[in-house]
């Protein structure tokens, strides 16, 4: 059961400038390219004050729409430039005085026929990490936070996309790998052990299983596969540590909008059937937000605020989804989401057996029979 989709259009119209929005792992700030047609520059927002506010930090050249932009913890914001091709530069941007400083750390180069795109914040919210896509092989290199500028961490085989933090340390990371012409399955990778690769998901031999988003406090894991349906993707949820199956709610299974998950509530520590979990919806009418709790049957679906940067979001512990939104009247924006008092949140009645307590190593196995059970570590 679903409420009725609400419509986001509203007064006052939305700013148009560019939507890519990232936002550092902790909350604190997020950076996007503002400005508009040629005249683009980098704008780091701070998020954890009292109330939002934007930096502007332009450069003498405008910036290109295809950089890439990642912010860190301290307030500084990695920016990667596109030059001769294949070659990637990269600076960190800061603010200093009426102007912006620029700390070259160096190059590094996609391989022929690949892309090179930046993994999403790391944890530990001083190290940044690209990843170079080719044919056959993938290759992470972490780009900011190392000693000597650029540096490559690991080399995985394979073609792989998406990008997940299984742990709060920046040491475990999921990625979504295609072997050939096989399915995509997500696999862990231990940058602490050279980019050794283990399976994370195999609901069944043959479907594609993508992990989306996991949270480390609880162990719960947002996944998309077309094991219920071959060749329909469907929404799951499993859990970090846990025997119990994958499961495919039907509630958030809708036939004429897009659901993406973007944020997960952390703080929720042996309770993952009471993470709330925001949803991005898209349809013909444009883009909304659902709210959902693994223990609940229901997703409620909830109006976005005007210049709602679709798709962005961070929860607190406490349960207040905080959306990002810039409109002509209000460049810089948070609006605080949530649940209306008629729709409680669902009571826990058992705690999931071997959820994540604390931030560990984990070593996923395949998620069929007994899922992401966790196991002994190797050496």
């Amino acid at each position: 059961m679903t409420a009725c989709a609400i419509e986001t259009a509203a007064e006052g119209g939305d700013a148009v400038w560019p939507t890519e929005f990232t936002i550092t792992a902790n909350g604190a700030y997020a950076a996007r390219l503002a400005g508009s047609g040629d005249a683009l520059y980098v704008e780091r927002w701070t998020l954890d004050g009292p109330e939002p506010y934007a930096v502007p930090l332009p450069l003498s050249q405008p910036e290109d729409p295809g950089a890439l932009l990642l912010p860190l913890a301290d307030g500084r914001v990695l920016i990667g430039r596109r030059v001769d091709g294949r070659r990637h530069t990269f600076s960190l941007l800061y603010p200093t005085g009426p102007q912006t400083g620029e700390l070259l750390l160096g190059a590094v180069e996609a391989p022929p026929g690949g892309e090179l795109v930046l993994l999403p914040p790391s944890p530990d919210g001083i190290c940044a990490y690209a990843m170079a896509v080719g044919e056959d092989r993938t290759t992470l290199w972490l780009v900011a936070g190392g000693a000597f500028g650029p540096e490559q961490v690991a080399e995985v085989q394979g073609r792989c996309s998406g990008g997940v933090w299984l742990d709060r340390t920046g040491r475990m990371l999921a990625l979504d790998r295609r072997l050939g012409d096989g399915p995509v399955k997500a696999v862990a990778i231990d940058l602490e052990r050279g980019g050794e690769v283990t399976p994370l998901l195999q609901i069944t031999e043959d479907s594609h299983d993508r992990l989306l988003l996991a949270d480390p406090d609880s162990g719960l894991l947002l996944i998309r596969s077309d094991a219920p349906s071959p060749g329909h993707d469907r929404l799951g949820w499993g859990v970090l540590g846990s025997l119990l199956p994958v499961r495919f709610p039907e509630c958030l299974r809708l036939d004429d909008a897009a659901v993406t998950p973007f944020a997960v509530q952390p703080g929720q520590v042996l309770m993952p059937e009471n993470c709330g979990v925001a949803l991005r919806i898209d349809a013909a009418a444009g883009s909304w937000v659902g709210v959902w709790r693994p223990s609940s049957r229901r997703m409620l679906q909830l109006a976005a605020p005007a210049g709602w940067v679709a798709g962005a979001g961070v929860w607190t512990a406490e349960g207040v989804l905080r959306l990002p939104y810039a409109t002509a009247q209000t460049p810089c924006g948070l609006a605080d989401l949530a649940e209306p008092a008629d729709h409680p949140v669902p009571a826990v009645e058992a705690v999931v057996e071997a959820a994540v307590a604390e931030p560990k190593v984990c070593r996923p196995v395949p998620l069929q029979q007994a899922p992401l059970t966790d196991r002994k570590r190797a050496g």
